[in-house]
């Protein structure tokens, strides 16, 4: 009778009772492994009869449990409540916290061998052991892998099969080979599209659609268009002529608005006969007018302003067309790709813009197959963005800095981005790093620069799509205070409002909109620089 509980609990350990855990061949099974496994046990402990327990250091707090046909070996540190089914294995330095639940087959394996001598059989080279930690409340799947090295966050889910060789952070859920975020715990449950963030849409739209005209009014003096622009300043500039275009066509008023005419007439004025570029009256030429980041943003302000007419730039845009395959890899690799990630994803969206205008309307060569060569080589797998971190900034630059090259390339011409998981992962980290954004960095750059690439990778996956459209409802709950009536939008907190400031924050508002699948609350909808269909590419 004793044999058959005994084997019965090898496997169905959580049928233990204090008698079990009381009876003397298990207190006799703990004393022996206190000698042989140096082993500490708090109370309430179980081991089973046929678990192996081979440690050179074990604590067990209380309640813990290892279940028959476990392995236990190494350097093992378990916290209260923590159960081992059968078949686990658990090696090398480990430290697992309280309330951890590890299913059977899972392999946690907290040492490594050397592999790096190639002239060294690799069962003689040293051992390895960074060691793992694992923190409350976790949930281990059947043949879960768990590396040497990885860190697993207080309440994650390991999902069955799952390869962890990064840490995980705390209430994710990942999976996969290599494990990967795949969503929070709670996110799902969570109410993507509360009827507050539809009366907000509707009340903001509303707002809007009211008094575009008079902000339009309000930002020309003269006849000229003078507007706070992203510092602050209130300067005269294109940029905020093809803003207004731009908010009364996403009205689709931009023929009541403007004398179409005049304005196509002077916007293609502005186009350089050799260059093919757009320059302002007072610009003053530089030797590479082609590298200014003022001029390359032209191509966009312009020849989007002149889309919005049913017109177009009157001649190709030659700089880019002229260069030779290995002058744009040339260009392409020496952009400041690991200082400032965003100024490089900017210059990319203007030679990708360029392109797209020559194809629609004139001839274009091999360039775009050239370019966008170049980036999916370049591309990093682990981050799924172009660009590196900086120590001041975290992925603020390369998070941005997909916007603005994704903007130009792959949502322009509607092609798959290449790992929109990583990206989404990204994106959503230097959210939180940022705290959502706040003060100097609660601007419309940054978030554009989030909401856009959320919605353009869930295109491809629905991977935490739920903590995207949380975001996206979070966008809309702060901007329903930032309009200020007949003024429109300030780019940033603590700035007038300007004419770019609402063009950029109604294109945030619709895509957050269309993120949770609401954008028909809103009586508008980005049709230039910010629209997020494809562009149609016409055969000429």
């Amino acid at each position: 009778m004793l044999s058959q509980r005994s084997d019965r609990l090898n496997i169905l350990t959580w049928e233990r009772t204090q008698e079990d855990i009381k009876s003397p061949d298990h207190q006799a099974r703990l004393e022996s492994l206190m000698q042989s496994a140096n082993a500490r046990f708090g109370p309430g402990v179980y081991i089973a009869s046929k678990a192996e327990v081979h440690t050179d250091r074990l604590v067990m707090g209380a309640q813990s449990w290892i279940a028959g046909h476990a392995i236990v070996r190494g350097d093992i540190e378990l916290g209260e409540n923590v159960s081992i089914n059968p078949y686990a294995c658990i090696s090398g330095k480990v430290k697992i916290g309280n309330g951890v639940r590890i299913a059977s087959h899972v392999s946690i394996v907290g040492f490594n061998h050397g592999f790096d001598d190639i002239e060294t059989p690799i069962y003689r080279q040293p051992l390895t052991s960074l060691g793992i930690e694992i923190g409350d409340d976790v949930w281990i799947g059947a043949n879960a892998v768990i590396l040497d090295g990885v860190k697993i966050g207080r309440g994650a889910i390991i999902a069955a099969g799952a390869v962890v060789a990064k840490d995980i952070p705390a209430m994710a859920i990942a999976g996969g080979v290599p494990a990967r975020v795949l969503r929070s715990r709670g996110a799902q449950t969570q109410a993507a599209n509360p009827p507050e963030t539809e009366r907000l849409l509707r009340e903001i739209g509303e707002e809007i659609a009211s008094d575009w005209r008079e902000v339009s009014r309000f930002h020309k003096k003269g006849g000229i268009y003078r507007s706070a622009d992203a510092s602050g300043s209130e300067v005269e500039s294109v940029r905020h002529l093809c803003d207004a275009i731009e908010i009364a066509a996403a009205l689709g008023e931009q023929r009541t608005a403007f004398d179409v005419e005049k304005t196509v007439a002077d916007l293609q004025a502005m186009q350089d006969a050799k260059t093919g570029l757009f320059f302002n009256a007072k610009y003053n030429h530089s030797s590479q007018p082609e590298q200014d980041p003022n001029v390359l943003y032209n191509i966009l302000a312009v020849g989007y302003a002149l889309e919005c007419f049913g017109a177009a730039p009157k001649a190709p845009i030659a700089f880019v067309e002229n260069m030779g395959a290995d002058d744009l890899i040339r260009l392409l690799e020496n952009l400041p790709w690991q200082s400032r990630a965003w100024h490089c994803g900017a210059t990319v969206d203007a030679i990708a813009t360029a392109l797209y205008f020559n194809r629609r309307y004139f001839t274009s060569g091999n360039n775009l197959e050239v370019l966008f060569g170049w980036l999916a080589l370049n591309v990093d797998k682990t981050t799924g963005l172009w660009g590196e971190p900086t120590a001041a900034h975290g992925l603020l630059q390369p998070v941005n800095g997909f916007y603005r090259l994704t903007r130009g390339t792959y949502a322009q011409f509607g092609v798959p981005v290449p790992y929109p998981q990583a990206t989404i992962n990204s994106v959503i980290a230097n959210y939180r790093a940022y705290e959502g954004f706040h003060g100097e960095h609660y601007n419309a750059c940054n978030l554009l620069d989030t909401i856009h690439p959320l919605l353009l990778c869930l295109k491809q996956t629905d991977h935490r799509q739920a903590e995207a459209q949380k975001i996206a409802c979070e966008t809309v709950d702060r901007l329903s205070t930032r309009r200020q009536g007949g003024r429109g939008f300030a780019f940033t907190e603590g700035h007038p409002a300007g004419l770019q400031g609402t063009e950029m924050w109604m294109s945030v508002l619709w895509l957050s909109a269309k993120l949770l699948g609401k954008e028909e609350l809103l009586p508008f909808r980005p049709t230039g620089i910010h629209r997020f269909e494809p562009a149609e590419i016409i055969a000429r």
